[in-house]
């Protein structure tokens, strides 16, 4: 008897071919169209909305020849991600909206409407792998890194569970994405020259001030420019062994810097944003180095080598942590060494990592650009993905 999974085809060219090979593979193939919005405020024209997708997707079922659904699950996607980037946007903070759509939509809501059609596993067209292993008569399931090191998206799925991640089948992750082209091409799939996919998980491209406007009001402030040579709070002048000191966020204040501008909002921007700050005449690019959002202050600095953008650490609250692999979880005293990511496509940096009562610090081998509050670090050991983690 075949077995039967469910993909979730998005009319772009990875899933499509992630359909393909499992129906290549002899499964049972149902293909599942999510749709999870249906405002387009903020969204920018000539970007694919989803009615355009969902027309491909079912283009690409019947080439397949595969049964193909939809589902809404657009009330599911505004609770548990939507408005939890609002949440964190008012707090000061950046979230990644692609790693909760997959933690709550993709590996949960989604598999939990899937469970009409009696799957075995869901498919997706991440570029990442997994394995199995038995430790003590326990199966142990491995978060593994894509090959293709331009498209390599474990960094995605960093939050998943055992349970989410024994459902999981990646089936292009051990492809290139040239590859997966190649394939789609040969197969003659509507979706195979299909430009892959921007900006916020199904949504897609979107003018962030825009969008975020919807909750969060426009609120004039001062932008104060700080000196390259500034050492005032602190961070530049530390103890090698002081991880609670080289993992603390700068720390700025009016009389630090002068006045450079006005903003519309602090909780419109991020650390290391360039864009939109509106601030000419300048012998460098300026950039964001901290926000104040009580204060409703924006700091920046000129150039790539402000010492602001740069930090040697981040904290990881205790609540916040999480691991895929729960058996290698570190306890309260632990110290390890493994490579760690603090954003997408970023290349995987040698840090130590130090578990206390309060949290997990984690010292970097050098210093790192734009550590941003609400992103997550996740760490590696070799090609595995072991945990990650909610910037403080």
């Amino acid at each position: 008897m075949k077995k039967r999974v469910v993909v979730g085809l998005s009319g772009g060219v990875d899933s499509s071919v992630a359909a393909y090979l499992l129906k290549q593979q002899g499964y049972e193939v149902t293909a599942v169209f999510m749709i999870n919005w249906h405002d387009k405020t903020g969204v920018l024209k000539g970007d694919c909305p989803w009615d355009e997708d969902v027309v491909i997707a079912e283009m690409v079922a019947k080439k397949i020849g595969i049964r193909f659904h939809i589902i809404d699950l657009s009330d599911q996607y505004k609770a548990r991600v939507i408005d939890y980037m609002f949440k964190e946007y008012k707090r000061g903070r950046t979230p990644n909206p692609d790693i909760l759509c997959n933690r709550e939509i993709k590996f949960d809501e989604f598999i939990h409407a899937s469970l009409k059609f009696e799957p075995e596993f869901i498919a997706t067209g991440h570029y990442c792998q997994k394995d199995v292993i038995e430790i003590k008569e326990n199966r142990i399931y491995r978060l593994l890194r894509g090959n293709d090191p331009y498209k390599e998206q474990s960094y995605f799925l960093c939050q998943l569970s055992q349970l989410q991640l024994s459902k999981a089948l990646f089936p292009i992750g051990h492809l290139h994405k040239a590859e997966v082209r190649e394939i789609a091409r040969k197969a003659k799939l509507p979706s195979a020259e299909r430009k892959d996919s921007q900006g916020i998980c199904f949504i897609g491209k979107i003018s962030l001030p825009t969008f975020l406007q919807q909750q969060l009001k426009v609120r004039e402030g001062e932008i104060i420019e700080i000196p390259k040579n500034f050492t005032g709070n602190g961070n530049a002048i530390f103890r090698e062994s002081d991880i609670k000191q080289l993992s603390r966020q700068w720390i700025y204040k009016k009389n630090d810097g002068v006045l450079a501008g006005k903003h519309q909002g602090a909780h419109f921007f991020t650390i290391g944003q360039r864009k939109g700050l509106n601030i000419g005449g300048k012998a460098e690019p300026v950039f964001v180095l901290s926000t104040d959002i009580q204060n409703n202050i924006i700091y920046v600095g000129q150039g790539q080598d402000h010492p602001g953008l740069y930090r040697r650490g981040l904290f990881i609250p205790e609540p916040d942590i999480h691991w895929l692999r729960s058996d290698l979880k570190m306890m309260p005293g632990e110290q390890r060494s493994y490579q760690v990511r603090i954003r997408y496509r970023q290349p995987l940096q040698r840090a130590d990592l130090y578990m206390r009562e309060d949290g997990m610090y984690i010292i970097f081998g050098k210093h790192q650009r734009s550590i941003t509050p609400g992103q997550f670090a996740a760490w590696y050991d070799k090609d595995e993905l072991l945990g990650s983690g909610v910037i403080d």
